[in-house]
């Protein structure tokens, strides 16, 4: 029997994605495989008083791990796709994205039970620039402050009256079983959810894997996943986004061989607002059909924000 080392972020969501991961390897493996998860801390998760642009940004909540896997401390990676950079390092590759999880954003409260009932003036909790500025876009009237910590401390934050509502993500929800305690999942096509939202990324570098455990790995591959993956990814990098510019991206199936990419950004104060869209048809389709919508989609926004993205100013 082999041994695979997954390393993960140490947070209940997380731990629980890579328990989850983890089942699904060992079971694909017959046996042949057990699992071993190495938990740790990282730079992002520190961080509980203030945002992430304030501390850097990009990369946060993968530094630690990617130093772990470099170092051979573990085998493979498993990520929130939503956390990863675009650019990944020299070698290192996501080699499975698992089905997809509900991709949309809950809203949650213990006061009101949708966004529209938000009075206003409400105060809305959220650390995401991407939520903040959709929010602002349809509700100006919101007062928004920081709001960091995990599924469990942001719950807590409302308990104790810190905002009257916030946005989590549905597909952390679920794999908490909150999804019935908390949260009313909301449209995508009003609140675009982030890029990847929902995916997991399997990451390794596959050349310093046994291959029977790389086919392995491989197997828990979603096509479905991967597509929306690389194309959500894709207008990400075309737009070169950071954490200093709200990016939404999302693909739509739509039927048999059609799907719809959309892709949004807006000032972090609501306004202005831009949207793109891109189509892509065909019952025989690759995945550089997906990479090229996403950059076709990233270069209409930019052409319609007149080439500058809107951005959080800094002092």
């Amino acid at each position: 029997m082999k041994t695979l080392r997954i390393g993960t972020r140490n947070s209940p969501l997380a731990l629980a994605q890579s328990e989850w991961v983890a089942s699904q390897i060992e079971a694909a493996s017959m046996g042949d495989i057990k699992c071993e998860l190495v938990s740790m801390t990282t730079s992002g998760d520190q961080l509980q008083d203030r945002s992430l642009l304030a501390a850097g940004g990009k990369g946060l909540f993968t530094k630690e791990l990617d130093i772990a896997l470099e170092e051979n401390r573990v085998d493979i990676l498993v990520h929130s796709l939503k956390d990863v950079p675009v650019e990944l390092p020299v070698g290192q590759r996501i080699i499975a994205y698992p089905v997809r999880e509900d991709p949309r954003d809950a809203f949650v409260s213990l006061k009101y039970e949708s966004f529209d009932d938000l009075p206003e003036g409400a105060t809305l909790g959220t650390s995401s620039l991407r939520r903040r500025a959709f929010a602002l876009a349809r509700r100006p009237d919101l007062k928004v402050v920081e709001f960091r910590g995990n599924v469990q401390t942001r719950l807590k934050k409302l308990g104790d009256g810190v905002a009257d509502a916030t946005f989590l993500a549905s597909a952390g929800l679920n794999r908490l079983s909150l999804e019935e305690k908390v949260g009313r999942a909301l449209d995508p096509n009003t609140f675009l959810p982030a890029v990847g939202q929902g995916i997991l990324g399997i990451a390794a570098y596959p050349d310093q894997l046994d291959e029977d455990v790389l086919k392995c790995v491989a197997s828990l591959n979603d096509v479905s996943a991967e597509r929306a993956a690389i194309a959500e990814r894709a207008a990400l990098y075309e737009l070169d986004g950071s954490c200093r510019t709200p990016i939404a991206a999302h693909l739509f199936h739509e039927g048999t061989g059609v799907y719809r990419l959309v892709v949004r950004t807006a000032d972090p104060s609501g306004a202005p607002f831009y949207e793109a869209e891109e189509t892509l048809e065909g019952l025989e389709l690759f995945l550089q059909d997906f990479h090229e919508m996403g950059l076709s989609a990233g270069r209409k926004l930019r052409e319609q924000a007149g080439g500058k993205l809107p951005h959080l100013e800094t002092e």
